[in-house]
């Protein structure tokens, strides 16, 4: 059996991140969503509760998919999940050079662990989570960003801490 994890912020998870899940469910037998929790990461929309409630529901449909928060390091995750892959996706040669480099400090510190880098869908290669943000900052249609499972939890979760512009 073998194990994946696709590691990510999700702040907030969109339909790139679902595309790279579903298209990761069909190749490994069990794949944890691991929310990152980071520290350095300046500004979140969303806190790490949210973001792991938005995962939940955008990967129930998926038999062999888990999602679960993390704050540690992703090398320590793997181990504790008996994970061997890791799954990165990548819209061009700038995010694939980041994971590239990425996957050489996790081979350094775990050298069973593999770095799996799927291209972007090219539905979904100007998605990232910072447009999504924007496009719920500035009141637009989410539907074509965000997993229906969660376009309503998040509509209300900006109306409610007032980070709709209008």
């Amino acid at each position: 059996m073998i194990t994946a994890i696709y590691p990510g912020s999700f702040d907030p998870i969109t339909l790139g991140h679902i595309d790279i899940i579903e298209r990761a469910a069909k190749c490994f037998d069990n794949l944890h969503v691991c929310v990152m929790i980071n520290a350095d990461k300046k500004n979140p929309m969303f806190t790490p509760e949210e973001r792991m409630e938005f995962v939940k529901k955008a990967v129930k449909k998926y038999r062999n998919v888990q999602a679960e928060a993390w704050s540690g390091l992703l090398t320590d995750y793997a181990q504790q999940k008996e994970a061997t892959v890791l799954v990165k996706g990548a819209r061009n040669v700038c995010d694939f050079d980041a994971e590239y480099q990425m996957s050489l400090i996790n081979k350094g510190i775990k050298p069973d662990l593999e770095t799996v880098i799927l291209p972007a869908s090219s539905a979904y290669i100007h998605f990232s989570s910072s447009m999504a943000r924007e496009m719920i900052r500035y009141h637009q249609p989410l539907e074509r960003y965000l997993p229906a499972e969660i376009v309503g939890d998040v509509a209300a979760i900006a109306r409610q801490k007032n980070i709709v512009r209008r």
